[in-house]
């Protein structure tokens, strides 16, 4: 038997799996201020960047791509290095290689976890976006990764839910994307803990 044949989707356990790790970042997110300054909003750019960096070789990586259609245009790496640009930050350097590295090996069930987060925070990016706008900051200026898809971010996020289902997977497999999830969550807490203090 497959974990495909389980219910519900593998997108809800997913969100049912990880919610008081997911509830602990937001709300450590939103303590920290992050929207009351630039500086502040700044700072939690960095994070995303961060995040973002770790994960980037993965929209790249043909096999995912098979898997998940218009990967390649999810990406929001270069959409947030130009927001750091427009905040005048300078891009942070790390002597640690990314989780997932260009032309590293993947383990395609782990790193459907970690782009199933990436995914799901642009579902909450409408929020942030609405207090970006708030310090002058805009879709084209300094807030260009917390744009909505031209489709809008509820038709985005369907459209990948129903890819991420669809992948056949065993009950092993399955296991790895649950950890590959928890995995992502754990590592924008940790960085969000020391950039945003």
């Amino acid at each position: 038997m497959t974990a495909t044949s389980l219910n519900p989707s593998r997108a809800k356990r997913l969100k049912a799996l990880t919610r008081d790790t997911h509830e602990v970042l937001d709300n450590s997110i939103m303590a920290k201020a992050s929207f009351e300054s630039i500086e502040g909003y700044g700072r939690f750019v960095l994070v995303q960047y961060r995040f973002h960096r770790e994960i980037d070789a993965l929209y790249g990586d043909a096999a995912l791509q098979a898997l998940l259609p218009e990967l390649p245009e999810r990406r929001r790496l270069p959409l947030i290095t130009a927001d750091l640009r427009d905040l005048e930050r300078s891009l942070p350097q790390s002597a640690e290689p990314p989780a997932f590295g260009e032309g590293g090996e993947v383990d395609v069930a782990a790193a459907l976890g970690w782009l199933y987060v990436a995914e799901g925070s642009n579902m909450g990016a409408a929020l942030l976006r609405k207090e970006a706008a708030k310090m002058g900051l805009s879709d084209t200026h300094g807030a260009r990764h917390l744009a909505p898809a031209p489709e809008g971010p509820a038709a985005h996020w369907r459209a990948f839910t129903a890819a991420l289902d669809a992948v056949d997977l065993t009950t092993e497999e399955e296991a790895r994307v649950v950890a590959g999830a928890n995995a992502a969550f754990a590592r924008v807490q940790a960085l969000a803990n020391a950039q945003l203090g």
